[in-house]
Order: structure tokens, then sequence, then C-alpha cells
């Protein structure tokens, strides 16, 4: 098969690529892509949707109403897979293309996968402008797309054919790097889409995309190690790294061996069951009386798959100043954030090396014995909160009592912005093992 080629456009190219992309998700080999969500209008409607069209059997492809909740749909459904199956949403150029902007900005920030594919103006620009095209009047390279730059993980402007050999499989692999994870965007000209190209039938091979797992340097663990054995009130945070890497039973395991409570921020919440023997609740502005009073006297904290948001360290009012951290963590530069000591690595086996680089040392008895305190008080108040009233209307405590009572073990609970998230972290009993 070596050297041979098979002429394309380079929009069935670019279909052809994503439909031969799969994912090992626990043993079990499935589509990467899982679907597109699109609204078509110039930039998209020729060449590309209809290459979505002949695949629909194997690609399925759903009309969108609105650019932006379309985009969001694709985002919570890669955070729902964790991270391992991803969705594409594809608009028109001009004020279609920047409907998708906020979504990115959400995927950029939480570090979520999505493959955004927007249309781009004409490169000959001999139709310019179509129709609701954005002119920039002193740049005319200039075109909306421009604007994702700040909010993508990876950007490409594909002006020839043959420039999908080297974007596609790097935007792919932005997107299933546990560090550089988030979204990827890439602006397709119309005349581009169109322009056949001989590709190299090797480059249409089916692939199996495993999410890697970085081991941590040695030195770093080493460093980790030692310093947590010199901690008298150690705290553990599990963040959504956790929940990614599959490492939560793990880290539930080590807590307790080592004699650590274990706190979490909003997005790792579900690693563990409310009743988990070193559980303490959410931590930070939106966390826990319990897991507060162990933050603020914590000599060292070990902050596992988490990027220590203003909500997680209460814009730094929820430690000491003394509290030194270490940060575990696939992303260099969450790892080191606040002069933590960083062991980058995946948090599943970064976990395996520290504890194994700890030999016999557990925190001290008396450090649990606190925690199982503050941890009983905080939950007697909870029930007290949540007692049937003769209030005309019920509390919010009392709503979320009666949703965790109904809840199963497979549900999962969608929350608004504002006060309620907070309400809910910190009420919702997690009975059985549920996540936000």
């Amino acid at each position: 098969m070596a050297g041979k080629t098979i002429r394309l456009t380079m929009a069935q190219a670019v279909v052809r690529y994503l439909c031969n992309q799969f994912t090992d998700i626990e043993g079990e080999r499935v589509p990467l892509f899982a679907g597109v969500f699109g609204i078509f209008g110039h930039g998209n409607v020729t060449c590309f949707s209809e290459e979505l069209e002949r695949v629909q059997d194997q690609l399925p492809t759903w009309r969108g109403q609105n650019e932006q909740s379309m985009a969001l749909a694709a985002i919570g459904y890669g955070k729902a897979k964790l991270r391992r199956q991803i969705m594409i949403a594809t608009t028109s150029i001009g004020p279609g293309a920047t409907n998708m902007v906020t979504a990115a900005g959400v995927a950029h920030a939480n570090r979520l996968p999505v493959l955004l594919i927007s249309g781009d103006t004409y490169n000959n620009r001999l139709p310019d402008p179509v129709l609701q095209q954005v002119e920039h009047f002193g740049d005319p390279s200039t075109t909306v797309n421009d604007s994702f730059h700040a909010v993508t993980r990876y950007w490409d402007r594909i002006t020839h054919p043959a420039q999908i050999l080297s974007s596609l499989p790097q935007a792919l692999a932005t997107m299933l790097d546990p560090a550089d994870c988030g979204p990827a965007f890439l602006g397709l000209p119309q005349d581009t889409q169109e322009l056949a190209y001989d590709y190299p039938i090797a480059f249409f091979e089916e692939k199996t995309w495993v999410i890697p797992r970085p081991r941590p340097s040695h030195d770093q663990v080493f460093a980790a190690a030692e310093l947590l054995k010199t901690a008298k009130k150690p705290l553990i945070i599990s963040g959504g790294g956790v929940r990614y890497s599959g490492a939560g039973e793990a880290l539930a395991s080590f807590a307790v061996e080592r004699g650590i409570p274990m706190s979490e921020t909003i997005a790792g919440k579900g690693a563990v069951v409310h009743d988990h023997p070193a559980y303490v609740d959410p931590l930070g502005i939106e966390g826990t009386d319990a897991a507060k009073a162990l933050a603020e006297n914590a000599g060292v904290v070990i902050a596992v798959g988490t990027r220590m948001q203003d909500f997680t360290t209460g814009s730094w009012t929820t430690f000491s100043p003394e509290t030194q951290f270490i940060g575990i963590n696939a992303a260099r530069f969450d790892a080191a954030k606040h002069k933590a000591l960083p062991v980058v690595g995946d948090a599943l086996e970064a976990l395996g090396d520290l504890d194994a680089a700890l030999g016999d040392w557990s925190a001290p008895a008396a450090r649990m014995e606190e925690a199982s305190a503050e941890y009983a008080s905080w939950n007697k108040m909870l029930d007290e909160y949540q007692n049937p009233t003769n209030d005309l209307l019920p509390s919010y405590s009392q709503v979320i009592g009666i949703v965790n009572k109904a809840a199963g073990d497979r549900d999962t609970v969608v929350t608004a912005a504002g006060g309620l998230p907070g309400e809910t972290v910190k009420k919702l009993a997690y009975e059985r093992r549920q996540h936000i």
C-alpha cells in the first residue's frame, strides 16, 4: 500500500479521516467522534455538508437551532464521556461562527474537548463579500474565525488541501492530551473545500486512540514524599482530573491507608461517595464548614487534578500562608501553581508512585479523628436543615434532600449558575456514586 494515493476533495478527505478515528474506553473500541451538530450556510453548506450527508450511518449529523447552544451541548457530551469521546460542531462563516466563541471559551476554561469546524471566506476573494461576511477594511486576510485564537488549544485555517495531513492529527492529539486538552478549531475556506488532491491512502487507515498516562519524574515523586512525611495535618483535594484519569478509587484508598482527609472541588464531585471514611465534603467558597476547618490548619495539601481556581481556594483565603502544596497534575502549568511542589503526570500513575515512595508512613491518627468530628458536626446540621417543616415553601436544603433520596446510582444532577451550585455541592448527600 506504500505510495498509493486516492484523489479526493479536501471536504471528502476531512470527513473520511474523521470517520476512521476510534477510541478505547475500558477495552471497548468505539468511534472517537460520536456525531456532528451543524447549522449550514455560506462556507459549510456545500462540499462539507454534502460529505456529512453521505456518512450519516457512521457519523450522524443533527441540525442545531443556535450555534452557541449546539456547541455547548457538544462540550457537555465530552465532559459526560470523561473526555474519551468527542462531538463536532460546524457553522457557516460570519456571525454564525462567532456564536460559538463563547462555547469555545467554556471548553477552554474547563479543559474539555470539542472540534469546531467553521466555513471560511474564499481564498481567491473573487466572490467577496459573501452573505454575512465580516469585512475588515484594512486587513482583508482577517475573518471572524480569527476570534477563536484566544479560546482554543489548537487553531488552523486550511488554505491548501494538503494541510489536513498534518493539521487533523495535531488537532486530535491536542483534544486527547490530558495536559493540553481543550477545543480545537479548523477554518475551511469555501474554495479550498472543493479542491481535489492525491491523498496517501495510509492517511485514512483506521486508528484507535488511547488516552496517554504520563508518569511523573522520580525526583518529583521523591520530593513530594519527603514533604508529605513532615505533615502533621495533611489534606487532599480531589479535582476533575481525578475523574478523567479514573483515579477515584485509587485516591480514596490512598486517603484511608495514609490517614489523610479528602476534600474535593466542584469538578471533582463524585470521585467518592458521601459516607467514605476519609471524605469531608467540598472545599472553598462553595464548600462546607468541615472542609474549611481542615483546610485552615492544613500543613501540607495534596492537590490532585485541580487547577486551583478561586472557588476552590476562596481567592486564597481558605489556607494559611504557611500551607505547603503538592500539585499532582498532568499539566505542568497547573501542577506548579502557587509555589506548589509539582508532580507532573497522570493522577492514577502519580498516586501509585507516591504511595510506593511513602513506605509505611501515615499521618498522625489525630488528624483523621479531627476530620471525623468536623464532618459529623456538619452532617448533623445538614440533617436538621433537611427536616420537614410547616413552612409554605420548601428550602433549598429540603428540595436537594428530596432529590437526593429519589436519585439512582446512574443519575446526574445539573444545576444552573448562581447560588444553587453551592447549595447543591454542600447539601447533596451522595449516598450513591453520582456527579454534578
